[in-house]
């Protein structure tokens, strides 16, 4: 099997900034160096430059002339022709109805699973998640789109930048469009905001894509130095009040630096958080995402150190910390997160301190935060135990025996307590036993001996030592009992995290997985699924990479895995979890299950709405069958049974009038039924338009036969664009909004039908001042079976505009229903036009006609 090919996107800010020419200008010169390079689509769209650039390379027919989907790529000529590069241009293109894939870049995905590297073009406009910015900006929604994940896929993906006034300039002399079309594109699509905002979308979104290429660079190279490519700045919160302050300096300083970004980062330590409050965090967490940042929350031991690890593993340039709120006298404690961390930031980091009104108001004894016992408190509590007694003893002896031995036992003990104090039971213990030697050796008479001679100072050193000891056990039971409730405080952030994604409604597996992968310290989280006990693991949702580069398929893939349930399982890797983490391992393992659940259950859902659907629709059918069917045959059998009747002589006028009957109900009963063959055909997806190049004012007034004389006023210029549409269903869906409109018109009163070009569409208004519909229904009268109003029976089955939207959509065109000004209805019928190229504008005024 050959291995996939590879995808080289030229991405622009709008059409004419040169991304066409730069794929050709690429094609050239890969095929100088003896590549085999053929043009699979490139629509030069009339320019000479661009055409100048076909010459010399060897481009692949068309799908040919008559068959479905004319005119666009031929995707199975191009892999029987097996080219080494292929040049595909517009790749969020629509194809037209026919084609095997709908979207142009479907193709573009079949030749890159052949082997076939493609090159291809994109407007920053097209990219699927952009659609509401774009849409903003230039007021019209982008229906041609490409999911980005294809985008980011690219092996390249390379800028073709213009400045907005270099892009009117090239429009202004004729190198986009034809100069009868300047003048609107100047004032419309291409003014200077419009430019400009789109050009810092593509900018934005191509420093993203580096920055990702960049990452993981990083990352697989282990480079922990930051590289100052952009500026990334992190926030260090401890779900204190200052956070806000933090968070509004911090977003000044990101929106000094053009793109920068925003991270806040609450280090919960694994024996005990800083003074968090899971409130203040969800409302600082809220602030930060409102400033357009994203929060993280981390466990470490070590908490300038964990800050410092996540600051570096995401390349940020600059961190914010707020002046620390100790007291004075706190700092016998240890320097702090601010000064720790911007002591060991090193060059490549910059520290930012903020003052805040919180400082040094004090924050409690760090026993009491839950600090414990780390490396430099052991060694603290053990030097103490062994040095301090020597000196004390070195400096009593220095001194005049007239101290008396009871001052010099509370000495000794004050040492053995301050050994407990700092280094707990173990240093506490050996304190307290050195302290009963040099006691009863060097204090104890006789002096300098081993013997006792008096049992009260047996009962002195006994009691000292019980002393020393117990001191030291209850220092050890509180620093235990401090550790246990500070991990219980950490694990009820992130619980209480974990209980506000609930009860926002969090549904991304991924983002729950990336959220486990940061607490946790791991390089990579899976959500594995089996469906037998013994089946084989399916990975349902995966984050990160694991260091041998192995995706995680199995739970011997990683270092922990928590079970949920027979067949489900959340699986680590990194590190071997310690017990103590599990039980928010297993919070977070049950709310993944519940995510996957609810994904499913609306997926489920979804489905059993369209069943419903399908169900109302039988029993639709059913009923119109039962009534709005038998209404026009039992008219048709009346009449028959009448002429056919040998005791009456009938009238010439009364054969006349009963034949009338019989052809009215004919084309009643033909009417209703085309409408449900329609309805079927739609409903089963079997409608294949075959779409040409149509004239409008040839369609559109056969599709008037239906309806009385004198009761549409047809305005269709004689210049309007071509369209591209299947006649024969363009003709059934006038038909049918005609129609409808003349049944709801009042009398006297004709329906305007009207058309107009708007950029690459063709729009056909329907117009009529009957009595018009609520906003609440006007998507509900393009369901099959409604009827709006007290229209009575006999007035159809409630198919027309159902029909009539589901041809236009067949057709890649749009039918939604507005307001008329001053009372009615207006359907708009959008059409794409045949060619936007060579198309022709309106400039004569629109001929008018009436039926």
């Amino acid at each position: 099997m050959a291995p996939r090919g590879t995808l080289r996107i030229y991405l622009g800010a709008a059409p004419g900034v040169g991304k066409t020419h730069a794929m050709l200008s690429e094609g050239h010169r890969r095929a100088e160096r003896g590549t085999d390079v053929v043009v699979g689509f490139v629509e030069p769209h009339s320019r000479p430059r661009t055409e100048a650039l076909l010459h010399g390379l060897e481009v692949v027919p068309r799908r040919a002339a008559g068959t479905p989907g004319a005119g666009e790529m031929d995707t199975d000529a191009v892999l029987r022709r097996a080219p080494a590069v292929a040049l595909v241009d517009e790749l969020a293109h629509h194809n037209t109805p026919g084609t095997p894939n709908d979207k142009r870049w479907q193709d573009i995905e079949q030749l890159l699973d052949a082997g076939v590297d493609v090159v291809s073009t994109l407007n920053i406009q097209h990219l699927e998640s952009l659609g509401d910015v774009v849409e903003s900006v230039i007021g019209i929604r982008e229906r041609e789109t490409v999911p980005d994940e294809v985008v980011r896929r690219a092996e390249q993906v390379e800028l073709v930048d213009m400045t907005p006034q270099a892009l009117r300039r090239r429009l202004a002399h004729g190198n986009i469009h034809s100069p009868d079309r300047v003048d609107a594109a100047l004032s419309d699509y291409y003014r200077p905001g419009n430019l400009t905002a789109l050009r810092e979308l593509a900018l934005l979104w191509t420093a993203d894509r580096a920055d990702e290429y960049l990452q993981q660079y990083r990352t697989e190279h282990s480079i922990r130095r930051t590289w100052r490519a952009r500026e990334r700045i992190v926030i260090g919160l401890t779900g204190g009040p200052e956070g806000r302050t933090l968070i509004r300096r911090a977003a000044r300083l990101a929106a000094k630096a053009s793109g920068g970004e925003l991270l806040a980062v609450c280090v919960a330590r694994a024996d005990g958080p800083t003074e968090a409050s899971p409130g203040e965090l969800e409302v600082q967490r809220s602030l930060v995402e409102q400033l357009g940042g994203t929060f993280h929350q981390v466990v470490g031991d070590d908490v300038p150190h964990a800050l410092l690890d996540f600051a570096r593993g995401v390349n940020a340039t600059q961190i914010v910390l707020g002046s620390s709120r100790r007291r004075p006298w706190q700092y016998v404690f240890g320097p702090g997160v601010g000064a720790t961390v911007a002591g060991e930031s090193g060059p490549d980091l910059d520290v930012h301190i903020v003052t805040h009104e919180e400082a040094a108001k004090g924050r409690g004894l760090p026993l009491v935060g839950g600090r414990g016992l780390r490396r430099g408190r052991l060694i603290g509590g053990w030097l103490t135990a062994l040095a301090a007694p020597l000196l004390l003893t070195a400096l009593l002896i220095g001194l005049d025996p007239t101290v008396g031995l009871t001052n010099t036992v509370l000495l000794f003990l004050a040492v053995s307590v301050a050994a407990g104090f700092t280094g707990g039971v173990l240093p506490a213990l050996t304190s307290a036993a050195l302290c009963s030697v040099l006691l009863h050796y060097y204090f104890t008479e006789p002096v300098r001996t081993w013997r006792i001679d008096d049992l009260q100072d047996v009962i002195t050193l006994v009691s000292f030592f019980g002393a020393s000891a117990a001191v030291g056990l209850v220092v050890d039971l509180a620093l235990r009992r401090a550790r246990q409730a500070a991990r219980l405080r950490a694990e009820s952030q992130v619980l209480a995290m974990l209980a506000g994604g609930v009860l926002r409604g969090d549904d991304s597996l991924q983002a729950l997985l990336e959220r486990v992968r940061e607490t946790f310290g791991m390089e990579a989280a899976a959500l594995l699924e089996r469906r037998a006990d013994h089946g084989p693991w399916n990975c349902v949702a995966s984050v990160g990479l694991p260091r041998h580069g192995r995706p995680l398929a199995s739970p011997e893939d990683g270092e922990t895995d928590m079970p949920v349930g027979d067949h489900l399982m959340l699986v680590l890797s990194g590190r071997l979890l310690p017990a103590a983490d599990r039980r928010v391992l297993a919070a977070f393992a049950a709310q993944a299950v519940g995510v996957l659940d609810r994904q499913r259950l609306r997926h489920e859902a979804g489905e059993a709405r369209r069943l419903a659907e399908g169900n109302r629709i039988r029993t639709a059918l059913l009923a119109a069958v039962s009534h709005d069917l038998r209404t026009p045959l039992a008219a048709i059998k009346a009449a028959v049974t009448s002429l056919r009747s040998t005791d009456v002589a009938w009238s010439p006028e009364d054969e006349a009038e009963l034949l009338e009957a019989i052809e009215d109900g004919a084309d009643r009963l033909d009417h209703l039924v085309g409408n449900l063959l329609d309805m079927s055909r739609l409903q089963t997806g079997t409608v294949t338009p075959l779409i040409r190049r149509t004239n409008l004012d040839e369609v559109v007034p056969k599709a008037l036969g239906g309806v009385p004389e004198d009761s549409v006023r047809l305005e269709i210029p004689e210049s309007l664009a071509l369209v591209a549409v299947d006649p024969g269903l363009l003709e059934r869906s006038v038909a049918n909004i005609v129609e409808n409109a003349v049944k709801y018109s009042p009398p006297g009163e004709r329906v305007k039908v009207s058309a107009s070009r708007l950029r690459d569409r063709v729009e056909l208004r329907v117009t009529d001042r009957g009595p018009g519909v609520p906003d609440s229904h006007k998507e509900r009268i393009f369901e099959p079976f409604q009827r709006h109003g007290d229209a009575p029976r006999g007035a159809g089955v409630g198919l027309g505009l159902a029909v009539a939207r589901g041809f236009a959509e067949a057709m890649g065109g749009s039918l939604e229903a507005e307001d008329t000004p001053g009372g009615g209805m207006t359907m708009v019928l959008t059409l794409p036009v045949a060619d936007p190229a060579r198309s022709r504008t309106t400039t004569e005024p629109p001929a008018k006609a009436s039926l």
